[in-house]
């Protein structure tokens, strides 16, 4: 299912992370091991945040994916079903 993974920093959490240089190891390890359709990267409110759409293959695996972020950079972790355009056509078409 194609998903929307939100990771929100906490900024003394992730500057203390970028410090130590595991701020930019956690999210290269993220990344490849979800090999996102895209990612973005950009500040809400005042939290360095990250958004990844990638294909979860199974929801056992949201522990995996999200631990790193919670242990190593104090992170808020949300996970959302996401629709691209053709999605979204497909899906009006059936009503």
């Amino acid at each position: 299912m194609r998903t929307l993974m939100t990771v929100r920093i906490d900024a003394a959490a992730g500057s203390r992370a970028l410090k130590a240089g595991r701020l930019q190891v956690v999210l290269q390890n993220l990344a490849e091991q979800i090999k996102p359709e895209t990612a973005f990267f950009t500040s809400v409110d005042g939290d360095r945040t990250a958004f990844f759409v990638f294909d979860m293959k199974d929801t056992s695996d949201i522990p995996r994916l999200a631990e790193p972020a919670f242990q190593e950079l104090d992170a808020k972790v949300s996970f959302a079903p996401v629709m691209n355009q053709d999605d979204l056509m497909a899906g009006l078409a059936k009503l």
